[in-house]
């Protein structure tokens, strides 16, 4: 590749950028909750920014309808050695950035080396990476210190993504990002939109990956951080998609003639996450006496309204699922302030203010918050909610000095160390030597019927030692309109193959 030529490409980028839209034919305008803070998803863990990125950025490996991981850039899945600690990983011929420069080994060797180092997944495994390292102009090998079985998975999220770019645009900040996906940024407006549209050198990735057809010339992300504006504007016919819709609006928007709702059963589960950094947190009885305290029950239903979109539930998983398991569920929706406050006379409390970050863009967020403060009073503590836009909530929980609970939540993800709270080296800062060993046995394991057995011991390790508080499971509901096709219901909804109907 020519150094002087992706320069080139990178100001003409940042041009086109500063230069405003470019007219299409065929537009699909989704309405999200807010703007991607970044076009670099290896240094986020927001929806909102994978959901965007996805389309422009891509992993080696991606996830098929069920789950399954498949090729994506790479050509096949991985070589992997007896031992399970080296990875031999083909890459797929005729790849091309947005630059127009042709993808190699060396591409592929420089981003992941950046993935280990600044991404949070990538962090957790960093220790047990020995090389990356390129064998062929079209294949890589990745040799571990000790096997590490979800390798491939993590390779494959587009959530703290290991996305590949360009060797000559790697550095500790990427912002103006170039990749190989089926469309490219035209143009970013903060709070207006973010434009996309058709990469025509873009080559297909093989049949278990599906085709990403390019079908609309223009997709447009649209940050509408007031949920009843996304389904105001759905409603209206203004946008084709909306993301994050209350359940209160359900019956509303499949009565439309314009639009119908899009519910994504059993979606995932909102969680208050705790940090065991500094503050109140950090002291174990403290950390008993919220468990003890919280009546998720109420919470679910301040959230949701109605069981038709919530299951109080203590799995981690769900029924149906291959990691389901009731280990340690007892210590699950206690609703007992008064045991509650008995961890807090062990604890020494003297009325230092729990403070629990949330933000309104999530509403349902919030509604649970409010629930959680009145049961935390009555238990004894003193609670003060720090409410803040998402963005904002974002930044801040990255520094431990501001918060001792934040609230987010997650889909059930295909892997259990997906879920990066359960990594030492996460935000949150999870470092419980016992959970470290079951992790390590966890991630060592390559025989699915033991890595389940594992798994339970490690659901019973967040509950009893609480690593994370999980609130119960919800289905999200999103909405469409009526006149669009091709997109496939998702946490991360890609547009690809939308077409609408005229």
């Amino acid at each position: 590749m020519n150094l002087r030529a992706t320069c080139i490409a990178s100001a003409a980028l940042l041009a086109l950028v500063a230069a405003g839209p470019v007219a299409a034919q065929t537009k699909v305008d989704v309405a999200l909750i807010g703007d991607a803070d970044t076009f670099d998803p290896m240094v986020s863990t927001k929806d909102v920014v994978s959901i965007v990125t996805q389309h422009f950025l891509e992993t080696l490996y991606t996830f098929d309808k069920n789950w399954q991981v498949v090729p994506l850039l790479a050509a096949d899945m991985p070589k992997v050695s007896e031992d399970g600690t080296t990875y031999t990983i083909p890459l797929r011929q005729g790849v091309t950035f947005h630059d127009g420069s042709s993808m190699d080994s060396a591409d592929v060797v420089a981003s992941l080396n950046r993935w280990k180092d600044v991404a949070s997944r990538g962090k957790a495994i960093a220790g047990q990476i020995s090389s990356i390292e390129a064998t062929s102009p079209a294949e890589i090998t990745i040799k571990l210190s000790e096997p590490y079985a979800p390798l491939t998975t993590l390779l494959a999220f587009s959530n703290s993504a290991a996305v590949i770019y360009p060797q000559e645009i790697i550095a500790p900040e990427i912002k103006q990002p170039i990749g190989t996906g089926p469309y490219k940024l035209q143009a970013y407006q903060p709070d207006q939109y973010t434009q996309l549209v058709r990469f025509d050198g873009y080559t297909q990735p093989g049949a278990a990956a599906g085709e990403r057809a390019q079908i609309p010339d223009e997709i447009r992300f649209i940050p509408v951080p007031d949920p009843n504006t996304r389904v105001e504007g759905l409603l209206s016919g203004q946008f084709d998609y909306a993301d994050s819709l209350s359940t209160e609006v359900f019956d509303r928007i499949e009565a439309s003639d314009v639009a119908e709702p899009v519910l994504l059963q059993a979606f995932g589960w909102p969680t208050f996450q705790v940090n065991h950094k500094k503050g109140l947190m950090t002291d174990l009885n403290i950390r008993r006496a919220v468990q003890a305290a919280l009546p998720y029950d109420d919470m679910l239903f301040a959230a949701f309204g109605n069981e038709k979109f919530f299951q109080t539930d203590g799995a981690y998983y769900p029924e149906g699922w291959p990691w389901h398991t009731e280990e340690g569920t007892e210590l699950y929706n206690q609703n007992d302030p008064e045991k509650a406050a008995e961890y807090l006379k062990a604890a020494g409390y003297d009325g230092k203010p729990l403070r629990i970050l949330t933000s309104r863009q999530y509403e349902f967020h919030y509604q649970m918050a409010e629930v959680a403060r009145m049961a935390l009073e009555m238990a004894g503590f003193k609670v003060e909610l720090d409410v803040v836009d998402w963005a904002t909530l974002a930044q801040n929980r990255d520094n431990p000095d501001l918060w001792d609970i934040y609230i987010t939540h997650s889909p059930f993800l295909p892997e259990p160390t997906l879920t990066s709270s359960l990594s030492s080296t996460s935000r949150e800062g999870w470092a419980n030597p016992e959970k470290e060993e079951i992790l390590k046995r966890f991630t060592h394991e390559s025989d699915p019927e033991a890595r389940k057995a594992i798994y339970a011991e490690l659901q019973r390790k967040i509950y009893d030692d609480v690593g994370m508080i999980k609130i119960g499971n919800f289905s999200a509901v999103q909405g469409k309109s009526r006149a669009l096709s091709g997109v496939t219901p998702s946490p991360w909804p890609a547009f690809w193959n939308a077409s609408k109907k005229q």
